[in-house]
């Protein structure tokens, strides 16, 4: 069942350009992020080599052992044995969902890329369905978790801040999810932004398809991704995507606003002080404090705020630049 969302939208963004008939079933690398994932890796080798031959897939798969300390690696490299289409690349430690993706990307020239989790909460089944939808012009296809899962409260606030503040147009923003690899190396995520890639893509003008898919319970291990700590760090980032999209792109908007609005006061508070001063004979030193204060951040913030113009333009700059030598 597509969401409503695409059922909106046309068969497929006007103008794209699709693979060629059946290229999608090659030119594709499914991305498998896994730390200390050793109990699932047996189960993940054999459904994927299922799926494969299943569906005739002969993209390759790019399993990132993050720093695991349980083997992760050296049994998905035993597990998949002569199996051509499998490599392991390897972090000397942890470094995270997103560097993980971006390690892959570096490793592959193929044209798209599948993020696929290791805990086989998502089945590889479900690989060609997204590969279809990128068949047909989509840059980005991301899945809508349906069925029962421990932490739907907590996803449920958080995606639908996210559509709140960024108008994304999906429902499920953490989810597995297939996309061009050459969006990836624009964005260039930070620590730990993978789970918002989504709507960093969709502020650059990427057409966004959404397809639901089957939740299943993990069957070995434990949760990576638990904790009052995660939810404050997704808060926390929440904020700072929102600043790089909205207030850096233009932040004489806010430092300049605020700034004279300062300014403003202190002139105010000014005249209050001069008119007790002089007209009721009635000196109050800490509002001469205040005035000084006030007058004082408020030029500091319009200063700022020209600097951090300037800032933007530079960046703007750059990546001008990098696309042209794209």
């Amino acid at each position: 069942m597509t969401s409503s969302i695409q059922a909106r939208e046309s068969a497929s963004p006007v103008g794209a350009a699709a693979m060629p008939p059946e290229g999608w079933r090659r030119d594709f690398a499914v991305v498998i992020p896994a730390f200390n994932e050793a109990a699932v890796i047996p189960d993940l080798i054999a459904e994927l080599r299922d799926a494969f031959a299943a569906h005739d897939l002969h993209g390759e798969i790019l399993l990132v052992d993050d720093g695991s300390t349980d083997g992760t690696g050296d049994l998905a490299r035993r597990e998949a044995g002569e199996w051509p289409l499998l490599r392991v690349l390897t972090h000397r430690t942890n470094l995270g969902k997103t560097e993980a993706m971006s390690t892959a990307a570096r490793a592959t020239d193929r044209t798209y890329l599948v993020l696929f989790d290791a805990d086989l909460q998502h089945l590889p089944k479900e690989i060609p369905r997204f590969l279809e939808k990128l068949d047909e012009g989509w840059d980005i296809v991301t899945g809508r978790k349906v069925g029962a899962y421990n932490k739907r409260a907590v996803s449920s606030i958080y995606n639908a801040l996210s559509r709140r503040i960024f108008r994304v147009p999906v429902t499920d923003l953490n989810s597995m999810k297939a996309f061009r690899r050459d969006i990836l190396e624009e964005l260039h995520l930070r620590h730990d932004w993978h789970r918002f890639f989504v709507v960093l893509a969709c502020a650059r003008g990427y057409t966004i398809s959404e397809i639901d898919i089957e939740l299943h319970p993990r069957r070995a291990g434990v949760s990576k991704y638990s904790g009052s700590f995660r939810i404050v760090s997704g808060v926390l980032d929440l904020l700072s995507v929102w600043f790089l999209l909205f207030v850096s792109r233009k932040p004489l908007i806010l430092f300049g606003l605020s700034g004279i609005t300062l300014i403003a006061l202190g002139l105010i508070v000014g005249v209050v002080a001069f008119y007790l001063r002089f007209a009721q004979d009635f000196g109050f030193r800490p509002l001469l404090y205040l005035v000084i204060l006030l007058e004082t951040v408020g030029f500091l913030m319009v200063g700022i705020g020209l600097i951090a113009e300037m800032v933007a333009q530079l960046r703007e700059e750059v990546d001008s630049l990098r696309h042209v030598r794209r």
